[in-house]
């Protein structure tokens, strides 16, 4: 029997198999290893090494799931990366010479730009990196989107410097995300990658529909260094979660830029799927499953203690078999204090958030009460014809959005329940879950 999902199939070998008999698998410990196939025979896989692209069979009790990422301060993209140094502190951190040996820090002399620094031949060379036409470049030939691909570029081809890049001069208290995404199996490889189109774009760049050996998944691709480092700490938020209404995270690929590879939600966000079809497609029952769904993902979370930020319908996708499940971990952290009141959605925003800056499991309630009016509503714009200042200066004052024509009068009373100035006051996801599906029993007493 075929395995249906490429990523609940991944495994990590645990020990070496560097004799195998004919028709087996050759794999060292640590090496990741996919499974094709599950009925082989008792106590045996068949297996394709993700690096070779060898198949044959492997033991079950040699193999290992794939563990979860800390979520670690120090995990870097760019371990190499010494931030705003001098060119003489980053020569004393090259010493003693060693050719090959390099780091890349801020240049000061040029706030914007870059400096690559080596080692050769007894000296420290440093080369500018200028940022022009929104790339890098050392020789104005050879352009790049970002570091992490001037430095795997730079590493294998000579190019307009004096060495190849052999050795990268790590900045103290920082571990390699490279290494420990492979070492925990999260690193997927760049070949095994067919993109396709475009499906959306977000705010950090776009989301492209691919296939990753055999499956459909959703790639974005972060080009930004730093963005994409800020988006490492997502990606290990991931690889913790599982749940059936939570998008699920199949790898990462470390590649002009970053690539956060997911699996593939065909009938796009809940906005657009309610605004294209409408209610006379789309039943209140519907409506309610969707509800549900999102109701018991963000009760996962919540027993999780992780706060969302960003609950809104257009971060909620859905399924080819017609499931809602919660996307866009971005801005996932545990219970904290918002770093940039700026950047939080007004509309979707709790009045506490917006005013103390403090986000928890409750302000994440607040924002489901608006993603009920939204899908109720069949993807309207919640607060309609209201400018950003005019939401937040009335909802203070006590106003809250009217019910969502033919919307049922329970549903918009979870909604007022939500939307209790006291944080306190308003109810636990748990708590939501159980009156929504007792509300889809009363539409569904068939169920």
């Amino acid at each position: 029997m075929a395995m249906k999902s490429w990523a609940s199939s991944t495994r990590v070998a645990k020990r070496d198999h560097s004799k195998p008999k004919a028709g087996e698998l050759a794999y060292r410990k640590g090496d990741i290893l996919t499974i094709v196939e599950t009925g082989t025979g008792k106590g045996h896989y068949m297996a394709r090494h993700n690096t070779t692209g060898e198949e044959g069979l492997i033991s079950t009790t040699n193999v290992r799931e794939r563990e979860a990422i800390c979520v670690d301060p120090s995990l870097s993209l760019m371990p190499w990366f010494h931030g705003k140094i001098s060119g003489p502190e980053a020569v004393s951190k090259l010493l003693p010479v060693e050719d090959g040996l390099f780091l890349v820090r801020e240049s000061i002399r040029h706030p914007g730009d870059y400096v690559l620094c080596v080692s050769y031949s007894s000296q420290v060379i440093h080369y500018r990196v200028i940022y022009k036409d929104s790339k890098l470049t050392i020789d104005n030939t050879q352009y790049f989107y970002n570091l992490l691909d001037m430095i795997e570029f730079y590493s294998k081809h000579k190019g307009a410097i004096v060495t190849k890049l052999l050795k990268p001069k790590e900045k103290e208290g920082t571990k390699s995300a490279e290494l420990e995404l492979s070492k925990t199996g999260w690193l997927l490889d760049i070949r095994e990658l067919t993109l396709g189109g475009s499906i959306g774009e977000g705010e950090f760049g776009a989301v492209y529909a691919g296939d990753y050996m055999g499956q459909k998944v959703a790639v974005k691709n972060i080009k930004c260094d730093v963005t994409a480092q800020a988006f490492l700490e997502e990606t290990t938020v991931m690889t913790k979660l599982q749940h059936k209404n939570l998008v699920r995270l199949l790898g990462v690929i470390l590649h002009n830029g970053l690539h956060i590879v997911t699996e593939l939600m065909a009938k796009g966000n809940l906005v657009n799927f309610l605004r294209t079809r409408g209610r006379y497609v789309i039943s209140t029952d519907q409506l309610l499953r969707f509800a549900l769904d999102v109701c018991e993902g963000m009760e996962y979370l919540e027993s999780k203690r992780l706060v969302h930020r960003d609950l809104a319908a257009r971060n909620i996708l859905v399924s080819n078999e017609g499931v809602a499940k919660v996307s866009d971990f971005g801005l996932t952290k545990l219970d904290c204090k918002a770093s940039d009141k700026a950047k939080l959605p007004v509309k979707w925003t709790a009045p506490e958030a917006l005013k103390k800056e403090k986000l928890s499991t409750r302000s994440d309630v607040w924002s489901y009460g608006v993603l009920l009016w939204e899908t109720f509503s069949y993807g309207r714009q919640p607060y309609p014809k209201m400018s950003l200042k005019e939401v937040k200066e009335l909802v203070e004052q006590g106003y809250r959005m009217e019910a969502p024509e033919e919307c049922p009068p329970s549903v918009y009373a979870l909604m007022r329940c939500c939307w209790e100035a006291e944080p306190r006051k308003r109810p636990s996801f748990q708590k939501l879950q159980e009156k929504l599906e007792r509300e889809l029993t009363k539409h569904s007493p068939g169920c």
